[in-house]
């Protein structure tokens, strides 16, 4: 076996734990399949890809899945600092209603906005940081 066909299969692995990981985060979160999708940057129809991410297949190597995946981790990891006391806010504070969002969810702001939806919400949790 070739050092190129080892990392290969290395970088293959941690794609699929990175996939598990967020759909674990995803489930946390209670949302719908369509809602998991919508962050996650694909169609809604595709749940095959879901059930794949489910089991550990690797997730895709597009550069905005990728980057999708890094702010739903960092918005986990803000809400987890932000309130570590409160395990039950941290899973259900992207699908409750917020004033800085114009009272839409977090959630709705990313399938309203897309990637950039994503950007406000991490954006606003970094803030309330003081990132």
């Amino acid at each position: 076996m070739t050092a190129i066909t080892r990392r290969e299969e290395s970088t293959s692995r941690d794609r699929g734990a990175l996939a598990k990981m967020i759909m674990t985060l995803l489930d946390h979160w209670q949302l719908s399949t369509e809602d998991q999708a919508a962050l996650l940057g694909i169609a809604a129809s595709n749940r095959t890809a879901l059930a794949r991410y489910r089991k550990g297949e690797a997730i895709g190597t597009s550069r905005d899945q990728y980057e999708r995946v890094g702010h739903l981790l960092g918005i986990h990891k803000n809400l987890r600092l932000l309130f570590p006391q409160n395990r039950d806010l941290v899973y259900r504070w992207m699908t409750t209603r917020n004033k800085a969002f114009d009272n839409l969810t977090p959630v709705e702001v990313i399938k309203e906005w897309g990637f950039a939806g994503l950007l406000m919400v991490r954006g606003y949790l970094d803030r309330a940081r003081g990132i």
